[in-house]
């Protein structure tokens, strides 16, 4: 629902009337003729990410944190629905003065009990610790990460805005903004997500903590995490376990994963090339499967706009394996030089073979699996067995 209303505190600033979930808000006036609307209003806020606000929502309503920190507010819908939706007691922060003067009218107007504070995220969570953390940024979240642990007990959410230096387009941001080095792929959406989350594992392990993924995924222009932080040297030892590299052949789709800290030399098998490390990043699993089905139990009570993406989104979660890569079976057909056949078709062939083969959230067309290179190519065309 959206509404233009004229506001007084806001020197005549125009603003819109929404709704998410069962929340009711205002936000700025957007400018819909430019490249990106969301950047057009003196406080930001992306309709897009209604999803992402949703998941939160639902996740928090399983999890039942003690307390919440919104600690980039904007708007304030985030920690609005955090409070509204799944009542838990909630902390919105900003560190902009007109952010501030909209999250306090949010919520007088929809008569929400929130602590708001007007602070840099950094200064904050040095000096304050949630039960719940989310960092919800406009590009990066590397700034923040550190502080947001020490000021996590145990919950913490982290969306990641910048894919380009996350995915390898952007190799020297990437590298300087998480310490790793992506490489822009065809399974670019999970080294994405991987990178981000083997940086947050990294900072994270300094303080003799571990971390548990809980949900985590990649959609459209961003990447999201949702994490178990575990306390304990015991706890931080089993996490850098699963931080290693995936080697990458530069001339063929073969890869392989390798844990620890340092990427050997490995030939590709096939093209006998040496192949490029990506890492260190997380080759553990993202998702906790228990975790996942009461999501998706809890998601049938629940109002949210975009509930039939969710339920996709969990089904898909549930079914993919842990691998950490994904084949695009239509870059490897393109490779063959053959027409790919439906993605049935292929899943099905690698299983005859004996292997496990889902989808994945991460592309429409990519497949998990641990079968050999070749089994994969058969799958595609039997005339490469």
């Amino acid at each position: 629902m959206y509404k233009v209303c004229a506001l007084q505190q806001f020197s005549a600033m125009d603003l819109i009337e929404a709704t998410e979930g069962k929340t009711h808000f205002y936000i700025p006036v957007q400018d819909n003729t430019t490249q990106f609307p969301p950047g057009s209003a003196p406080i930001f806020f992306n309709k897009r990410m209604e999803l992402n606000r949703d998941v939160t929502v639902l996740l928090l309503s399983i999890l039942k944190p003690s307390e919440y920190l919104d600690a980039m507010g904007a708007t304030g819908i985030r920690g609005m629905r955090v409070l509204n939706e799944c009542g838990i007691p909630v902390t919105i922060n900003d560190r902009e003065a007109e952010a501030i003067e909209l999250i306090t009218y949010n919520t007088d107007r929809a008569n929400l009990q929130v602590e708001i504070v007007q602070r840099d995220a950094n200064a904050l969570l040095s000096e304050r610790a949630f039960d719940a953390v989310d960092l919800d940024p406009f590009g990066t979240p590397a700034l923040v990460i550190d502080a947001a642990i020490k000021g996590t007990r145990r919950f913490l959410s982290v969306t990641a805005t910048d894919t380009a230096p996350l995915c390898g387009a952007h190799l020297k941001a990437g590298i300087r903004r998480y310490f790793a080095r992506p490489m822009n792929t065809e399974y670019h959406s999970e080294v994405g997500l991987r990178i981000l989350l083997g940086f947050v594992v990294r900072e994270t392990l300094k303080y003799d903590r571990g971390i548990e993924p809980t949900f985590c995924y990649a959609r459209e222009h961003f990447v999201r995490l949702h994490l178990r932080l575990l306390r304990g040297a015991g706890s931080a030892d089993n996490t850098l376990k699963q931080i290693g590299f995936i080697l990458q052949c530069p001339k063929c789709p073969y890869r392989e994963e390798h844990q620890g800290m340092v990427p050997p030399t490995v030939t590709c098998p096939h093209c006998h090339e040496p192949l490029s490390y990506i890492g260190p990043l997380w080759l553990g699993s993202i998702q906790n499967h228990d975790t996942l089905l009461q999501m998706q139990e809890q998601l049938k009570i629940m109002e949210l706009g975009t509930k039939k993406d969710i339920e996709k989104l969990i089904s898909t979660c549930l079914e993919e394996l842990p691998t950490s890569s994904f084949y695009d079976y239509h870059h490897i057909a393109k490779i063959l030089r053959v027409s790919p056949p439906d993605i049935t078709i292929v899943l099905d062939r690698i299983r005859a073979e004996g292997y496990a083969a889902t989808r994945t959230h991460f592309c429409g067309y990519g497949i998990k699996t641990e079968a050999p290179l070749a089994i994969i190519k058969a799958a595609i065309h039997p005339a490469f067995q």
